[in-house]
């Protein structure tokens, strides 16, 4: 033991060592390290970082069909119904537009009856998607991180129960459990809710060509789905309760609705749905409810897609006989991820309060593991995270909106500088820039540190990533306005914003290179 004690305190050895020395005891004791309950992205990062450091490792993760009876593989909403397919489902219409801009370079193509193959593309989506849970499976294996296909629930702090598929129940114990269950969406409490419509989790494998289409919710699933279905030939409307994309910056969320407006794409405006009912001829009758006006109406749609916001997959896991403390349908942890009972965390949506994105899922993960076996100290930084709208053009932001920022430092201690722009690709194919714009939220004193940064426009995600770097690391106008942009770039024009709201000057440009 003095030996150890020496070679501890000398740093000879690894941290992987060290942790595979002094859980010899927690092994006697719990039948496994680590077991992580969701195999999503956030639990399977957790889980692979922990074997990585040496712990004995399980996860469990079970799928319950929709009430349209869709389910799917390892790997989580990102990979199954969410981030992938959706990215997938974007694409497709990207190249759709593309065929008709390739008539106006001089390609010799028959832009005139161009149709998708709805049931080529879901076929093609979900062959990627399957290739990517037997990757996943595979890999698990490699690392030596056992998987369970099962719904694993508590029996007490440290013990965990689950049904094999011949239906005997087991149970194991654990030193240390991740909850990483995510969400899933949410179904409004109106008849033929769950018996007619369907969710994001059930658009991506759908069998049926969607038709005209009714989209309830207006946050960024529902936009982006309207937007690919739309991109798509179909005929999507989009029910909106009361603002779109609640919590971005209201500018460039209000620029986005006039953008998909401008595409074709009908909104309803301060309305709630009250029913929906099958007719004969298999169409949906949808009743619903302007809260404004008072009236009443009704539409008939092939689908009805909901897209009303998610909830925690809370209630299977019997979380009061291990005494985790919720919060409306969520899991309440603190700055570690760690809940009100210590060795039990949390990480990925289903936490109350912290961003619902996978990257931050993953890199919490990482991180907890880390902390846990590895003997880091690092925490999960959830502040200034970038996300993007995967819209025809795409809304890209990182740091604070307009109106937080105002909210929290004052008016007058803010300055926004902002332009529209246009991309050089628009040009021959005279498509609309009406819409391309972008803006940098600032400080108005000193060097005028950069609090957010807003982008709509082509790739906007592959835009904003870089700079999120930089904002993260301090960037300021002065530096930005002193960067050489790559010519002929949309990403440039951020080193070219010189035009503050402030002043009441015309953010238009009169050129590509002026």
């Amino acid at each position: 033991m003095m030996m150890f004690k020496a070679l501890r305190k000398s740093g000879v050895l690894s941290s992987k060592f060290l942790f595979r020395f002094t859980s010899c005891a927690a092994k006697q004791k719990y039948d496994y390290d680590l077991v992580v309950l969701g195999g999503g992205s956030g639990g399977l990062a957790c889980a692979k970082e922990a074997v990585e450091y040496g712990g004995r490792v399980l996860c469990f993760d079970y799928v319950k069909p929709t009430p349209t009876g869709t389910k799917w593989g390892v790997g989580g909403t990102c990979v199954n119904v969410g981030c992938i397919p959706k990215k997938l489902m974007h694409q497709a219409c990207l190249l759709g537009e593309a065929v008709h801009e390739a008539v106006a370079y001089g390609w010799n193509v028959n832009d005139q009856d161009i149709k998708p193959d709805w049931k080529k593309l879901v076929r093609s989506v979900q062959n990627h998607i399957k290739s990517v849970n037997w990757v996943t499976r595979v890999d698990l294996r490699d690392k030596k991180v056992e998987y369970v296909n099962s719904m694993g629930s508590f029996v007490d702090a440290h013990t965990v129960e689950y049904k094999t598929k011949q239906g005997e129940r087991r149970q194991l114990t654990a030193k240390y459990v991740v909850v990483a269950v995510g969400g899933r969406p949410r179904y409004p409490s109106i008849p033929g809710a769950t018996e007619f419509g369907i969710t994001s989790d059930d658009i991506f494998s759908y069998e049926k060509e969607p038709g005209r289409t009714l989209v309830v919710g207006a946050g960024y699933v529902g936009l982006e789905c309207a937007c690919f279905l739309k991109g798509l030939g179909y005929d999507p409307t989009v029910m909106v309760r009361s603002i779109v994309l609640r919590g971005f910056d209201r500018q460039m969320s209000e620029l986005l609705t006039a953008m998909m407006t401008e595409r074709g794409i009908r909104f309803l405006s301060t309305t709630i749905p009250t029913a929906v009912e099958r007719l004969p001829n298999a169409r949906l009758l949808v009743k619903y409810h302007n809260t404004v006006t008072e009236s009443d109406d009704s539409d008939v749609f092939d689908t009805v897609l909901w897209a009303i916001g998610r909830k925690g997959l809370i209630e299977d896991l019997n979380l009061d006989a291990a005494g985790v403390k919720t919060k409306n349908d969520k899991i309440v942890v603190d700055h570690t991820e760690a809940t009100n009972v210590p060795h039990i965390y949390a990480v990925g949506d289903i936490i109350y309060g912290r961003p619902e994105l996978t990257p931050v899922a993953i890199l919490s993960g990482r991180l907890l593991a880390r902390r846990l076996f590895a003997g880091s100290t690092q925490l999960m930084d959830y502040t200034d995270v970038a996300t993007t709208v995967f819209t025809p053009l795409e809304y890209a932001c990182v740091g604070m909106s307009e109106e937080t920022a105002i909210e929290k430092l004052g008016p007058e201690n803010i300055e926004v500088l902002h332009g529209y722009y246009k991309p050089t690709e628009f040009f021959i194919p005279q498509k609309s820039v009406r819409h391309c714009y972008l803006k940098a939220v600032a400080e108005v004193s000193g060097d005028q540190k950069i609090l957010g940064l807003h982008y709509m426009g082509p790739v906007a995600g592959e835009v904003i990533q870089g700079f999120a770097a930089a904002l993260k690391s301090g960037l300021t106008v002065k530096t930005l306005l002193n960067t050489v942009g790559i010519h002929p770039t949309t990403a440039e024009e951020f080193t070219r914003l010189s035009i503050t709201k402030r002043s009441g000057r015309d953010p238009t440009p009169a050129s590509c290179c002026s």
